[in-house]
């Protein structure tokens, strides 16, 4: 097997994300669920657009957020995605290559129109999502390129993505090309809605030894292992993951591999302004450390500091030196 000529290669939906502050009156105004990731169709999405206030657009996504972080770090990238032939498809193409990224997939014509996240950010900092997944939901296993998928060290699928049926089927391809290449395959749950939908999908890929580094939140862990004690379910599900990493928000966080674990607490930050993103930074510390063979707590804490980071302001993509602020766990 040769070595890898990228750290990550990484699947998932190609959003640009639109982020406005809110009270919480416009949240049950507008009949949104606070604190989650609701998907909506075309009226929706400009219902809600109208209504926000002032908002900043940036290039989005689970997957692509978590590229940009490991980009940051010095990681070396690809990003598969879809986008339309648009003017917000150019612009992700723009954002995402000019961080570093590699992306080759060509955009696509017709009548969708590249996704959008609408973030509305309550005063304490929690983001409500509402995604129109537009042309992102159209990625065919045609799109994928083994060859990319073969030269990176790390195969990261987002959650999100496995909701619609054709990427669903880009991704057991794109696992069976990294397996036949000799490579790691990492996932993230993405969000409980996902799991109440597809839980029995990624319980099968777990027991088949599909996956080799599995991200959840402790709700998502729940949802997963049907166990609302977080221990009682990382202890049900470490033995199936050769990587078990498991966040807890202001509790810090848990990952499990082989007999060892490793706990640390989260990151003082000196205000939380926005939390969207967090868990999709921390992936980015955890796998950049993890791909160099860094021990599990330094993983943890890379992951730590990248999320610490991205809560300190609007934005799911890092606005300071992350890798300054990582020192030597980057190297």
């Amino acid at each position: 097997m040769s070595a890898p000529s990228l750290d990550v290669v990484a699947i998932g939906s190609a959003i640009v994300d639109v982020i406005a502050p809110c009270d919480d009156a416009l949240i049950d105004r507008l009949g949104m669920a606070r604190g989650a990731m609701t998907l909506i169709d075309t009226p929706r999405a400009h219902e809600l657009y109208a209504a926000m206030g002032p908002a900043r657009e940036t290039s989005g996504g689970s997957a692509a957020n978590t590229l940009a972080g490991l980009a940051a770090l010095g990681s070396r990238c690809a990003f598969i995605g879809q986008v339309a032939d648009d003017q917000l498809g150019e612009v992700f193409a723009h954002d995402i290559r000019a961080g570093g990224i590699r992306f080759d997939t060509a955009p696509r014509a017709g009548d969708l129109a590249t996704a959008r996240c609408l973030i509305f950010v309550t005063p304490d900092g929690q983001r409500t999502m509402n995604t129109y997944l537009g042309v992102s939901q159209i990625l065919p296993a045609e799109a994928l390129d083994a060859a990319v998928i073969g030269q990176a060290a790390v195969l990261y699928l987002e959650g999100y993505l496995w909701d619609p049926e054709i990427p669903r089927a880009a991704m057991r391809h794109a696992i069976a090309a990294a397996r036949d290449a000799g490579r790691k395959v990492a996932f993230t749950l993405s969000d409980t809605f996902v799991i109440e939908r597809h839980g029995g999908d990624f319980r099968a890929l777990i027991e088949d030894g599909a996956i080799d580094i599995l991200f959840a939140n402790e709700h998502e862990l729940a949802a997963l292992t049907g166990e609302a004690d977080h221990d009682a379910g990382i202890a049900l599900l470490a033995p199936k993951v050769p990587v078990l990493a498991v966040t807890r928000s202001e509790k810090g966080a848990i990952a499990v591999t082989g007999g060892e674990r490793a706990e640390i607490p989260a990151e003082p930050v000196a205000k939380v302004i926005d939390t969207t993103g967090a868990g999709d930074m921390f992936a980015a510390g955890f796998l950049h450390a993890h791909v160099r063979g860094r021990p599990l707590a330094d993983c943890l804490k890379l992951g730590a500091i990248c999320a610490g980071e991205i809560i300190s302001h609007y934005g799911a993509r890092p606005e300071a030196d992350i890798g300054a602020l990582a020192g030597e766990l980057a190297k």
